[in-house]
């Protein structure tokens, strides 16, 4: 393992959690397990809640009947750090003294891109349009959704406009472990893949008619 504080990638972490009901997607490790009743979820999550005290870690639980997801992320260092990759060990080893099964778990991120000669002039649109709010990403603005449940838009300049294609896409985020996979299936549904010269970053593809959806991974 890295230091503490260094951002793992989902390379980094792919070996340690294969096997177990951890994946990493957009720099956080998602985990899910189905237990026997109610109580034994409760259990799950008192004996996480310890393990993540002692490590000065404090995850986010979904809990219902019979089901407790766990959200790792340093969110003082910006994704994955050694500290999240060790409460999920911790917490796999709880669950499996505890007979709790691996529930699947596909966590993914929607991002609508759209074609532009001028962000400026448009992202008022949009921002207005959909109650959005701008957020700074990497040098860029982007605009999401406050409640935290809608799609990130963003904004891909274009020195010409381009009118060939449809000039608004989707892009979904997958764990890597799951990218080309899912690739396979939308080209079984009928789909074409345009590029793959990014791949495993990204794929563009497109459905029968040529509207284009990118199947992506993070780096972090």
């Amino acid at each position: 393992m890295k230091s503490p504080g260094t951002l793992l990638t989902p390379i980094d972490t792919e070996s340690v959690l294969a096997g177990g009901a951890f994946v990493h997607l957009d720099g956080t490790l998602h985990g899910s397990f189905t237990t026997r009743d109610f109580a034994s979820a409760v259990r799950l999550v008192d004996q996480a809640a310890e393990a993540a005290d002692a490590m000065n870690h404090h995850p986010d639980v979904r809990i219902g009947y019979g089901r407790v997801g766990f959200r790792l992320s340093s969110h003082d260092a910006g994704g994955v750090t050694d500290r999240d990759l060790r409460l999920a060990l911790r917490i796999q080893e709880l669950a499996d003294a505890q007979g709790a099964d691996r529930a699947p778990v596909q966590p993914a991120r929607y991002d609508v891109a759209i074609d532009c000669t001028d962000a400026e002039a448009i992202r008022p649109f949009w921002r207005v349009g959909l109650g959005y709010v701008e957020v700074d990403s990497e040098g860029e603005t982007e605009l999401v959704d406050p409640s935290g449940q809608g799609p990130r838009i963003w904004f891909q300049s274009m020195d010409i406009v381009r009118t060939e294609r449809n000039r608004i896409h989707l892009d979904v985020y997958v764990p890597t472990i799951d990218a080309e996979s899912r690739v396979q299936d939308i080209i079984a549904a009928g789909g074409d893949v345009l590029t793959d010269e990014h791949a495993p970053e990204w794929w563009v593809l497109a459905d029968p008619e040529g509207n284009e959806l990118c199947v992506c991974t993070t780096v972090y």
